[in-house]
């Protein structure tokens, strides 16, 4: 190891397990001191312009004095108690207002820690909700083709199986049906004779709106959702969003679900939900779908509780980011960063190997004809003095939504010359 390696990562790393990587020939790790804004400060003294956001969450860049201060103050206050037969304030205040920004009636908000967990609970509700109504069978669910939902075992079979991470794992849980999105008459026509054939044992159908994102940052226009929405009350199926990534403005508007005129059965929250400064989600489900478990019956109950569900600490950050979207113009912030990607990031349609650039909202792709060497790109991007992750065959950039024009000059202009 380098010299400048510094001694808690020297003794700490033959103990910890990384994510996404193969332990034994894994490249040195990069040692942050601290965040400030779109910059991780690395503990040698170099700065890196974050591309990614930590993973698409930091929407409001790192260490945002708002959200910090408010965390600060509940920390004072309490900094977590059980949510089983106890309140608290920041939980309730935050669930009223995910409710009033929400389109329709997705009023009733089910907290968690992690996005892979509030889709696992989603799907929960899903099946509950025809048990609770007396319909038997209604346990698997039509995902797409493109699409990644989380790692934990039941989100894993709504995933691709084939683009996916999750190969290995094929058969441990029961199949689902995976489809093409419906972005023509023909697909459309597909995916409606599946549900007619099925669609008995099928409890809803699950989508991520407009982006799949970690399936390969793959786009989709909103009549797409439209069609989702129209086959699914067709057959009497519920209609999931999964809005972990584009949920808080990514794609431009506050939610996919908003900007679309599409209003699912149940959504999905997390990542950018407390601007990324704490593990939080959401499962929110309409009142057609909390009414099924509305009874005298303590078995018609959602039998799921969290440890660490709406954590106070965590939804004092979260009300603090919605404070900002409410504040700042983030909205501006978006086309601005759009129109930076648009144009920085042009020159890359003509490079070795690209088949494909686009850009929606706050996120800026550029796609490659085979899988890239994620690990030199990478090395390559921090030589440039930018923080960018590739996965599969992208290289993308989601940068928080305070990034300067300069930083986003930055971002851009590394990939073009990297790729090129």
């Amino acid at each position: 190891m380098p010299a400048e390696t510094p001694a808690w990562l020297q003794r700490g790393q033959r103990h910890v397990w990384r994510p996404y990587c193969q332990m034994k020939t894994a490249p040195a790790l990069l040692a942050v001191a601290r965040t400030d804004g779109a910059r991780l400060i690395l503990e040698d003294g170099r700065e890196l312009i974050d591309g990614i956001a930590s993973w698409w969450t930091a929407c409001h860049g790192y260490n945002h004095p708002h959200i910090r201060a408010a965390v600060l103050a509940q920390l004072e206050r309490a900094p977590h108690v059980m949510f089983g037969g106890l309140a608290h304030e920041p939980a309730y205040r935050l669930a009223e207002r995910l409710a009033t920004l929400l389109p329709g009636d997705l009023d009733h908000v089910f907290f968690a820690e992690s996005g892979s967990v509030s889709v696992e609970i989603a799907m929960k509700m899903a099946v509950q909700y025809w048990i609770n109504r007396g319909v038997s069978g209604r346990s698997r669910f039509v995902a797409f083709r493109g699409g990644y939902h989380g790692d934990t075992l039941a989100t894993m079979t709504v995933c691709d199986p084939e683009e996916g991470m999750h190969s290995l794992f094929a058969g441990v849980m029961p199949g689902q049906h995976i489809a093409d999105l419906p972005v023509d008459a023909a697909s459309e026509g597909a995916l409606d004779m599946l549900l007619g054939e099925h669609g008995g044992e099928i409890a809803a159908i699950l989508v991520e709106p407009r982006v799949q994102g970690a399936g390969g940052m793959l786009f989709h226009g909103d009549e797409v959702l439209h069609r989702l929405r129209t086959l699914a009350d067709r057959h009497g199926v519920l209609l999931i969003f999964d809005e972990i990534f584009v949920g808080f403005g990514r794609t431009g508007d506050l939610f996919a679900c908003s900007g679309s005129g599409v209003t699912p059965d149940i959504v999905t929250l997390s990542k950018a939900l407390t601007g990324g400064t704490l593990p939080l989600s959401a499962a929110i489900a309409s009142a057609k779908v909390f009414d099924a478990f509305w009874s005298d019956d303590p078995g018609a109950a959602l039998m799921h509780g969290p440890t660490y569900m709406a954590n106070p600490l965590a939804c004092a950050a979260a009300n603090a980011s919605l404070d900002l979207f409410e504040t700042t113009d983030w909205r501006g912030d978006i086309r601005r960063i759009e129109a930076g990607l648009t144009e920085g990031l042009a020159a890359c349609r003509n490079a070795p190997g690209v088949v494909d650039l686009r850009v929606r909202g706050a996120i800026g792709v550029v796609e490659f004809e085979r899988p890239v060497d994620a690990g030199t790109l990478c090395a390559r991007f921090v030589d440039e003095g930018v923080w960018i992750r590739p996965m599969g065959k992208v290289v993308y950039l989601t940068p928080p939504f305070i990034v300067t024009d300069g930083e986003l000059e930055c971002l851009t202009g590394a990939v073009t010359r990297v790729i090129a």
